[in-house]
Protein backbone atom coordinates (compact mmCIF):
# COMPACT_ATOMS: atom_id res chain seq x y z
CA UNK A 1 0.00 0.00 0.00
CA UNK A 2 1.30 3.59 -1.01
CA UNK A 3 -0.09 4.78 2.24
CA UNK A 4 1.86 6.80 4.83
CA UNK A 5 0.83 9.17 7.88
CA UNK A 6 1.98 11.83 7.65
CA UNK A 7 0.68 12.93 11.75
CA UNK A 8 -1.02 11.84 14.58
CA UNK A 9 -3.07 13.13 17.54
CA UNK A 10 -5.72 12.29 19.98
CA UNK A 11 -9.23 14.22 19.03
CA UNK A 12 -12.96 13.32 19.85
CA UNK A 13 -14.66 13.31 16.47
CA UNK A 14 -17.93 15.20 16.35
CA UNK A 15 -20.65 16.41 13.82
CA UNK A 16 -22.11 19.28 14.39
CA UNK A 17 -26.16 18.18 14.69
CA UNK A 18 -28.54 21.84 12.50
CA UNK A 19 -31.69 20.03 14.77
CA UNK A 20 -30.35 21.03 17.81
CA UNK A 21 -27.90 23.65 16.89
CA UNK A 22 -25.30 21.19 19.36
CA UNK A 23 -21.69 19.07 18.46
CA UNK A 24 -22.28 15.60 18.90
CA UNK A 25 -20.20 12.58 18.77
CA UNK A 26 -19.74 11.39 14.99
CA UNK A 27 -21.31 7.94 16.13
CA UNK A 28 -23.68 8.40 18.74
CA UNK A 29 -23.23 6.98 21.99
CA UNK A 30 -19.81 7.19 21.34
CA UNK A 31 -17.73 9.97 23.32
CA UNK A 32 -13.89 9.68 24.07
CA UNK A 33 -10.98 10.20 22.21
CA UNK A 34 -9.99 8.75 18.84
CA UNK A 35 -6.11 8.05 17.04
CA UNK A 36 -7.00 10.81 14.23
CA UNK A 37 -3.54 9.88 11.08
CA UNK A 38 -3.86 12.05 8.05
CA UNK A 39 -2.83 9.14 5.47
CA UNK A 40 -0.98 10.59 2.53
CA UNK A 41 -1.62 7.69 -0.82
CA UNK A 42 1.69 8.79 -2.71
CA UNK A 43 0.84 6.50 -5.43
CA UNK A 44 -2.21 9.28 -6.52
CA UNK A 45 -1.28 12.11 -4.50
CA UNK A 46 -4.51 11.81 -2.49
CA UNK A 47 -5.10 12.54 1.58
CA UNK A 48 -7.70 10.92 4.28
CA UNK A 49 -8.41 11.71 7.47
CA UNK A 50 -8.81 8.13 9.38
CA UNK A 51 -9.90 7.89 12.98
CA UNK A 52 -10.02 5.27 14.95
CA UNK A 53 -11.41 5.04 18.60
CA UNK A 54 -9.19 4.37 21.45
CA UNK A 55 -11.55 2.36 23.27
CA UNK A 56 -12.39 -0.24 20.54
CA UNK A 57 -9.96 -0.04 17.59
CA UNK A 58 -13.52 0.86 15.72
CA UNK A 59 -13.13 3.54 12.87
CA UNK A 60 -14.99 6.97 13.61
CA UNK A 61 -14.18 8.97 10.53
CA UNK A 62 -12.38 7.88 6.85
CA UNK A 63 -12.24 11.15 4.98
CA UNK A 64 -11.59 12.34 2.00
CA UNK A 65 -9.51 15.67 2.10
CA UNK A 66 -10.50 17.21 -1.65
CA UNK A 67 -8.81 20.92 -2.88
CA UNK A 68 -10.32 23.53 -1.92
CA UNK A 69 -11.68 21.77 1.53
CA UNK A 70 -12.18 25.13 3.97
CA UNK A 71 -9.98 24.26 7.51
CA UNK A 72 -11.05 26.39 10.30
CA UNK A 73 -9.00 26.76 13.71
CA UNK A 74 -12.18 27.77 16.14
CA UNK A 75 -9.98 27.47 18.94
CA UNK A 76 -6.38 26.18 19.99
CA UNK A 77 -7.61 22.73 21.00
CA UNK A 78 -11.33 23.13 18.47
CA UNK A 79 -10.90 22.60 14.73
CA UNK A 80 -13.55 22.04 12.27
CA UNK A 81 -14.20 21.88 8.36
CA UNK A 82 -17.34 21.14 6.24
CA UNK A 83 -18.59 19.55 3.42
CA UNK A 84 -21.90 19.85 1.49
CA UNK A 85 -23.78 17.29 3.81
CA UNK A 86 -21.92 17.49 7.05
CA UNK A 87 -19.76 19.92 9.66
CA UNK A 88 -16.72 17.92 11.36
CA UNK A 89 -15.16 18.72 14.43
CA UNK A 90 -12.30 17.47 16.42
CA UNK A 91 -11.72 18.35 19.91
CA UNK A 92 -8.00 17.57 20.67
CA UNK A 93 -6.79 16.71 23.26
CA UNK A 94 -3.88 19.23 23.80
CA UNK A 95 -3.17 22.83 22.08
CA UNK A 96 0.35 20.49 20.56
CA UNK A 97 -1.60 17.74 19.00
CA UNK A 98 -3.83 20.59 17.83
CA UNK A 99 -0.97 22.21 16.12
CA UNK A 100 0.83 18.18 14.79
CA UNK A 101 -2.89 17.90 12.94
CA UNK A 102 -3.11 21.79 11.84
CA UNK A 103 0.10 21.18 10.24
CA UNK A 104 -0.93 18.47 7.86
CA UNK A 105 -4.02 19.29 7.01
CA UNK A 106 -2.73 22.87 5.73
CA UNK A 107 0.08 20.74 4.41
CA UNK A 108 -2.40 18.33 2.46
CA UNK A 109 -4.49 21.36 1.29
CA UNK A 110 -0.86 23.21 -0.10
CA UNK A 111 0.17 19.96 -1.70
CA UNK A 112 -3.48 18.93 -3.14
CA UNK A 113 -4.18 23.16 -4.60
CA UNK A 114 0.12 23.09 -5.83
CA UNK A 115 -0.21 19.82 -7.66
CA UNK A 116 -3.43 20.76 -9.57
CA UNK A 117 -1.96 24.21 -10.67
CA UNK A 118 0.94 22.50 -11.72
CA UNK A 119 -0.54 20.10 -13.32
CA UNK A 120 -2.59 22.65 -15.53
CA UNK A 121 0.00 24.48 -16.76
CA UNK A 122 2.69 21.62 -17.74
CA UNK A 123 2.03 18.36 -16.51
CA UNK A 124 5.75 16.54 -16.61
CA UNK A 125 6.32 19.60 -13.79
CA UNK A 126 3.42 18.08 -11.34
CA UNK A 127 5.48 14.59 -11.19
CA UNK A 128 8.18 16.59 -9.43
CA UNK A 129 6.38 18.04 -6.42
Amino acid sequence: MASQSICQARASVMVYDDASKKWVPIKPGQQGFSRINIYHNTANNTFRVVGVKLQDQQVVINYSIVKGLKYNQATPTFHQWRDARQVYGLNFASKEEATTFSNAMLFALNVLSSTCILSVIKPEMALNV
